[in-house]
């Protein structure tokens, strides 16, 4: 099917990138400005804003009870999102699960090196999994884009620590390989042009990243480069028609199940990159929400 055609009038209204250099403080307060005040957000039991150690989180209940935690990090290019960029994916994901969801305000580039961002995302999960979790309750790790590739790699140094706790990954249009050659995968030439995310702005775009010290030949940057993916939690992967990272995010799937980990692999027709956070106020998107909370009921 074609671009949803809700999608496609907005997209159609992006200007052009400035010339120039990115400026991450300017590319920031655009995306604060358009958060939802307050009053206009999803109603739930409690939100709160807490530390996990040194690390910033906002926990998410929709009822007094709930049967575990998701530790969500949000996506932008590992520079940009915010605990209130993405608090509206949290409350969806907190609805519709029923779980606690603890989102990760993880340090950015340029500001902060690689790999402060992925330390604060694993420590979080341990932190949850020390204050927050039941024994035999449910710890699951979400993430969309970016905040997908930490997924991704969080799962991969838990296993390694010997830390089996995790019982399910969630990876919506995920961000699994840094190297950004066009050749590597057909979406990247399919899906180059017209979808909102584009294939020539992946690299400037994660730059600054790059650029602190993040190798794309390190599979803690780009997982799908991790050689034995055994032994991993169960993985629900969400991809989108229309993006460029659709067939990274497919492929790693497929790697996955050859290594024995059950996964669920969904593509969204007619979507494009960054939809749950973007779209889901169209019926059909929202369904990634209700679809995680089916998959996070799986024992």
């Amino acid at each position: 099917m074609p671009l949803h055609p809700e999608i496609a009038k907005i997209v159609a209204t992006i200007p052009a990138p400035p010339p120039g250099p990115i400026d991450p403080a300017m590319l920031r307060a655009g995306e604060e400005s358009m958060v939802a005040p307050l009053g206009e957000r999803l109603s739930l039991h409690s939100v709160e804003d807490a530390m996990a150690g040194d690390v910033p989180v906002r926990i998410y209940s929709a009822s007094e009870a709930s049967a575990g935690v998701l530790v969500y990090f949000h996506g932008g290019a590992f520079f940009l999102g915010s605990l209130e960029t993405h608090d509206h994916v949290a409350r969806a994901l907190a609805k519709e699960t029923g779980l606690t969801v603890v989102a990760v305000g993880y340090r950015r580039a340029p500001e902060a090196a690689f790999p402060a961002g992925l330390d604060d995302c694993y420590s979080v999960v341990r932190w949850a999994a020390e204050n927050l979790v039941a024994v035999g309750g449910i710890l699951a790790i979400a993430g969309d884009s970016s905040g997908g590739t930490f997924v991704a790699t969080v799962a991969g140094i838990a296993h390694d620590d010997g830390f089996e706790r995790i019982t399910h990954q969630v990876l919506f249009y995920p961000s699994l390989d840094l190297d950004f050659d066009t050749e590597r995968y057909p979406s990247l030439t399919e899906n180059a042009v017209g979808y909102g995310l584009e294939t020539a702005g992946l690299t400037p775009f994660n730059a600054f990243y790059i650029e602190s010290g993040a190798d794309p030949a390190d599979p803690r940057v780009s997982p799908i480069k991790r050689a034995d993916l055994t032994g991993l939690p169960q993985a629900l992967i969400i991809t989108a028609e229309f993006d460029p990272l659709r067939d990274e995010g497919e492929l790693y799937a497929e790697r996955l199940r050859e290594a024995g980990v059950d996964v669920t692999l969904t593509r969204y027709a007619g979507a494009n990159h960054g939809f749950v956070q973007n779209f889901s106020w169209i019926p059909e998107y929202y369904r990634a929400f209700e679809q995680t909370a089916e998959f996070l009921a799986k024992p």
